[in-house]
């Protein structure tokens, strides 16, 4: 299923990841501001691989008028137990509609396959941003130590 949407920079089309996106996802990831300081070894050796593409549903928001087909934004839809499992958008893309253009497509593809709700563990500096898209808190995650040394807001999204 591909999606199509306009925005300031013209047409975004959400289309599935495939093996050839997981290079260019994972340098999104470790390159994100968000994980910049205290969250940079969160990231710093993070990989999404083509097996991660190949078990979740990874999907890629990408420019349709852009020939080398750069990615702007993904996210990661794990259907048992459901959870969004990631969410990024390229650093200087945040802020015009790509997320949450990202979240609407997560909550068909997640009513599409019977979900009522799909958890979500944020990290902290985008609790914000979830809660703007509808997302509703339901508790705190605890720190993980060495893994996540930090507690993290957990919420939901309701998708039925």
């Amino acid at each position: 299923m591909q999606v199509r949407s306009t925005s300031m920079r013209g047409e975004i089309v959400v289309r599935r990841a495939g093996a050839r996106d997981v290079k260019r996802l994972t340098r999104l990831v470790r390159g994100s501001r968000a994980y910049e300081g205290q969250y940079a070894g969160m990231v710093e050796d993070y990989r999404v691989g083509p097996d991660y593409v190949e078990t979740h549903r990874v999907f890629v928001a990408v420019d349709a008028e852009d020939a080398a087909g750069r990615v702007l934004g993904f996210y990661s839809l794990v259907l048992a137990p459901p959870e969004l499992d990631l969410l990024f958008v390229e650093n200087g893309m945040q802020g015009r509609g790509i997320g949450r253009l990202l979240v609407e497509h997560m909550k068909s593809e997640a009513r599409a396959a019977g979900l009522e709700r799909v958890r979500v563990v944020s990290h902290p500096p985008a609790e914000g941003f979830y809660r703007s898209v509808g997302a509703l808190p339901t508790g705190t995650v605890s720190a993980n130590p060495p893994a996540v040394a930090w507690d993290r807001p957990e919420l939901e999204f309701l998708v039925r």
